[in-house]
């Protein structure tokens, strides 16, 4: 999903580049473009950053919340964005300290009239799932601890699982050190019966047995 443009100059902007960015951001509203689960928008103070959050649903790391940030150089598309993980995020293609994704282990090399923003990010979106962790290469691997996942599973899967629900953690989804100043999404703690009348709203119900499983718990 994607939000409304920010109203910023983009007259200092090469204007090939500039016209590629608005293109390719108008472009994810077409069907399948933007992968589902993510939402994404350019930055309040420039079109060369754009501010993403992923939701993992299924998988080692079903239930991460993973804030983003894709960088475009001045001379996109010629250039390779970067893609930096604000949430921290335990993955062999993410860096521990930076956050930043190797996005040379799909775009090899990185070809300016076949690539688009839509390619990385269902690449990003991939990356959570078992055919894409199959087939890394060791020589594209930016956490070695994280590789380990080919030697022992079931200790990747506990670490895997261990980061989705930190990046849901209070101190990291509402107020994460490593959070790009101006970034645009915001997260916030929400009253259950806030929430409950958005769901009587949305004609989406509870299923019988939480309704009695919260009642067991009071």
């Amino acid at each position: 999903m994607v939000g409304p443009s920010s109203g910023y100059d983009l007259s200092s902007l090469n204007p090939t580049t500039r016209a590629v960015l608005s293109s390719e951001y108008a472009s994810l509203r077409y069907n399948k473009h933007c992968p589902s689960g993510m939402y994404i928008i350019p930055a309040a103070d420039s079109i060369l950053a754009w501010d993403g959050v992923l939701f993992v649903h299924k998988g080692y790391y079903a239930g991460s919340v993973l804030k983003f940030v894709v960088t475009f150089p001045d001379t996109y598309p010629v250039m390779v964005p970067t893609v930096r993980f604000l949430t921290d995020v335990f993955h062999p293609l993410v860096e521990t300290r930076t956050g930043l994704l190797n996005l040379m282990a799909r775009f090899r090399p990185w070809r300016p009239t076949e690539h688009r923003v839509h390619d990385i990010l269902h690449f990003m979106k991939a990356l959570f799932k078992v055919p894409v962790l199959d087939r890394i290469d060791e020589l594209d691997v930016a956490n070695k601890e994280a590789f380990k996942y080919h030697e022992n599973r079931t200790s990747f899967a506990a670490l895997a699982q261990q980061s989705a629900r930190f990046s849901q953690s209070p101190s990291t989804l509402y107020d994460s050190p490593n959070s790009k100043k101006g970034y645009s999404f915001r997260f916030m703690p929400v009253p259950q019966s806030q929430v409950n009348d958005v769901l009587k709203t949305l004609l989406i119900q509870r299923p019988s047995h939480e309704d009695t499983a919260a009642s067991d718990r009071e």
